[in-house]
């Protein structure tokens, strides 16, 4: 696979598709940045330092992108394979009962709730202290979704193997459940802003219509680009041929995307794809 069925598979792909795309790309950057400060002794990582979520609100001051940008951080492999197969699985869901803008509400609400959580207590809950720990991973937003889809849809169930049908309710339950009682174990503010983003989501679910316009500010991300119209311009013939070359180029344009849209871009051939991209490079 090359960059332009990269480029193609990531522009026609759904926002949950977009987000995991994103999240990986993200993650590949801060260990390799992690790996080079340990083979040269270059101090801390860049990518932590700058974009994860301290529980200094001081901090934070200087710093306001961190309560987002931390959810596109995380510790380790098991951390980001285990949110990106939920929000993978759970996320395609949301969007056969949701749009587009409603998920990116859900999502980035989530976060932003959990990291709100997360600080006020690392700083207000004497159980936690204040330490130098900080917050990274989508959690807290994946965990938005698929309470806010269980919410909406609470008996519809998911088939897993030697399990059988489990009812979104009760997949919810377990996860808030498995957040609650590992408070104690460690990482007792990632937990608690796991249980943010579960308010959030079932708070959002509960307030669909009070919450139309908070998901306009979303309207306009992800918006999935469209290749422009070819144009030729041949000096020697007639603005007939040129608009009737013009017309039939986009024509055929037309039918690459519908083709797209009824069977997906993997459909295409090598030609076809290779005339999308330079129709859209024009």
């Amino acid at each position: 696979m090359d960059f332009k069925d990269l480029k193609y598979k990531y522009e026609y792909a759904n926002i949950v598709i977009k987000i995991i795309y994103i999240t990986v790309v993200v993650f590949i950057i801060t260990y390799l940045l992690n790996t080079l400060a340990f083979l040269f002794q270059g101090g801390d990582n860049f990518v932590i330092n700058w974009f994860a979520l301290s529980p200094d609100f001081n901090e934070l001051l200087y710093k306001p992108w961190t309560i987002i940008t931390y959810g596109f951080l995380h510790s380790g492999i098991l951390h980001i394979l285990f949110n990106l197969l939920v929000l993978y699985y759970v996320g395609n869901i949301f969007m056969n009962f949701f749009s587009k803008e409603q998920f990116l509400t859900y999502y980035f609400s989530g976060i932003f709730v959990g990291g709100i959580i997360f600080m006020l207590s690392y700083n207000y809950l004497p159980g936690l202290g204040t330490g130098n720990s900080v917050l990274v991973g989508a959690s807290a937003g994946v965990t938005a979704i698929l309470v806010g889809l269980a919410t909406y849809i609470p008996n519809y169930a998911l088939h897993f193997q030697f399990i059988g049908r489990v009812p979104l309710k009760y997949l919810a339950i377990f996860f808030v459940a498995l957040d609650v009682i590992q408070i104690p174990d460690g990482n007792a503010g990632g937990h608690l802003a796991h249980l943010g983003g579960a308010l959030i989501g079932f708070l959002l679910t509960n307030n669909l219509n009070k919450g139309e316009d908070m998901i306009k500010i979303f309207s306009n991300l992800f918006k999935p680009k469209k290749p422009k119209p070819f144009k030729t311009v041949h000096k020697k013939k007639t603005a007939y041929y040129a608009k009737r070359q013009t017309t039939e180029h986009q024509r055929r344009v037309d039918s690459i995307l519908e083709k797209i849209s009824k069977s997906g871009y993997e459909a295409l051939s090598k030609e076809e794809k290779d005339f999308l991209f330079k129709a859209g490079k024009n």
